[in-house]
């Protein structure tokens, strides 16, 4: 492919020539998203800013808390607006990338909804990037297909509803320059695809940090409503709550986004990331090795009841997060722990209130839908059912403790051999990677790469025995050096690296 300039509207886009690319990347839908850029890009940067302050709080030892200024918001009764028609029965939701297979088998496969990720399952390439709205177009106009010379795929009578994720705050596209600087990846795909697709223009939205930066995407919505013609509160967010930080201020980013929010989810994964990341300068914080902290955690559990209390009480969905097993067609003893594994998860979340699940596979959609019709039956969701039984404080939320955890080398292997064989997949392009029958994306690889880290740097294990299984664990080939080297840059780093995918991001295109 060759290089390629543009510009539109002092949007200049640096990119190779990509299919698809005259079709989504036209001059009035550029214009927008350089509008978006000059509105909201100096907020964005000050509240990136303000994170790296509140991080030098945290790292003196001043530990989070339920914010005393808003105790009128947490305290007093309001709701927020209904969902539509088409978002109010989610009992089961299924993600991925959006490349053209995936986002046909996904609207293909009896889930309620389909998660089209821009973010954590997608590696950020431009083609990918630029397909990915392609894509998503097309589903939306009901053309989508793909023949592959073995195999025709075509979108079925009842589609999944489609709900996309775009990048988060941190994130930037260095192939869209607007005045010279890298707009911000998430006004990009936001951009894109409300301009392109306003009929139902829905979203995920990844990576909050606090009610600031929801408050910064509701005065986004709102800009974009009026630029485009829609009706007020007519795009709809469901909000990730997948940092520690986030949870605190449940009940403020609902109130933030009440005429544009539908639910919150929990995102486990990252929520995991985010706990090392956010205390990884406190010995009392040092976290065991990743399969031990299982869902059934105190601090889990604080999180995620907490999570269900709050949306109900606000008339909002809680949605909850995806169980990494995957299931396997041709080994009938993983398949059957893989579905036996989903299935107590999906029972937990279910009984807890929440009104609906993620998967990752096909195969798991009518696991989890058997699990969710059996305590919904005919009902959409569970929203009115309220958790009075629940009462969390901040320190149920921080109590980190976990029974019988160990820190053990067999943790350490698998942290490096999952971390660098999911890196060398992200830098091929593909951002969701079947690794020993889990589905990793890179909200895992941040767990393993993190944990590393907050080992070495509390003592609990040296880099050099870090190295030591670098070096021999792992194949060559493909793009494995440049995923070692990258891994250790971000795992053995005397100063943490924020998100990996920070720097990744240089190794690709």
């Amino acid at each position: 492919m060759s290089a390629t300039t543009g510009t539109s509207n002092a949007v200049e886009i640096r990119a190779p020539v990509v299919g698809g690319a005259a079709e989504i990347l036209t001059p009035e839908a550029l214009a927008f998203v350089g509008s978006l850029q000059r509105e909201f890009g100096a907020e964005r940067t000050r509240l990136l800013a303000a994170r790296a302050e509140r991080q030098a709080e945290l790292d003196a030892g001043v530990l989070p808390d339920f914010l005393a200024e808003t105790r009128e918001i947490r305290e007093s009764d309001w709701r927020v607006a209904p969902a539509p028609a088409e978002l109010q029965d989610r009992r089961v939701e299924i993600t991925g990338p959006v490349d053209r297979k995936m986002v046909i088998n996904a609207l293909n496969s009896g889930a309620r909804v389909f998660m089209a990720d821009f973010e954590d399952a997608n590696s950020p390439t431009w083609q990918n990037n630029v397909e990915g709205h392609v894509n998503l177009k097309d589903a939306n106009e009901r053309t989508i297909s793909l023949d592959t010379g073995e195999k025709r795929y075509e979108l079925g009578d009842d589609p999944a509803v489609l709900v996309v994720r775009p990048r988060g705050w941190h994130l930037p596209e260095k192939h869209a320059l607007v005045e010279g600087e890298a707009a911000s990846g998430s006004l990009f795909d936001f951009g894109l695809y409300v301009f392109h697709n306003r009929e139902r223009p829905w979203f995920y939205i990844p990576k909050l940090e606090n009610h600031r930066e929801a408050r910064l995407w509701n005065q986004v919505f709102d800009y974009a409503e009026g630029e485009l013609g829609l009706a007020r509160g007519s795009i709809k967010a469901t909000v990730l709550i997948e940092t520690v930080l986030a949870a605190f201020e449940m009940d403020e980013i609902l109130y933030e986004l009440r005429e544009h929010i539908v639910g919150l989810n929990a995102g486990r994964w990252d929520y995991l990331f985010s706990l090392i990341k956010t205390f990884r300068s406190r010995p009392d914080f040092v976290l065991p090795d990743r399969a031990q902290l299982t869902m059934t955690t105190p601090f889990m559990r604080a999180y995620t009841e907490l999570l269900v209390k709050t949306c109900h009480r606000r008339g909002a969905h809680a949605m909850g997060g995806m169980a990494a097993f995957i299931p396997s067609r041709r080994d009938p003893e993983v398949n059957e722990t893989a579905l036996a594994k989903v299935r107590e998860d999906k029972v937990r979340e279910a009984g807890d209130g929440f009104d609906g699940t993620w998967v990752a596979h096909p195969d798991l959609v009518p696991v989890a839908t058997d699990v969710f019709d059996g305590v919904l039956g005919a009902a959409a969701n569970q929203v009115e059912r309220q958790r009075d039984d629940v009462d969390v404080s901040a320190s149920d939320l921080l109590d980190l403790r976990v029974e019988g955890g160990e820190i053990t080398d067999d943790g350490l292997r698998t942290n490096v051999s999952v971390g660098v064989r999911y890196l060398e997949s992200w830098l091929r392009g593909v951002g969701a990677a079947a690794i020993d029958n889990l589905m990793e994306d890179a909200a895992t690889a941040e767990i393993s790469r993190s944990q590393i880290w907050q080992w070495v740097h509390h003592g609990e294990i040296n880099a050099e025995r870090v190295r030591e299984v670098l070096a021999t664990e792992l194949p060559e080939g493909g793009r494995f050096p440049a995923a070692r080297e990258l891994f250790e840059r971000v795992a053995l780093a005397d100063d943490f690296v924020e998100f990996l995918t920070l720097p990744a991001y240089d190794y690709i295109d």
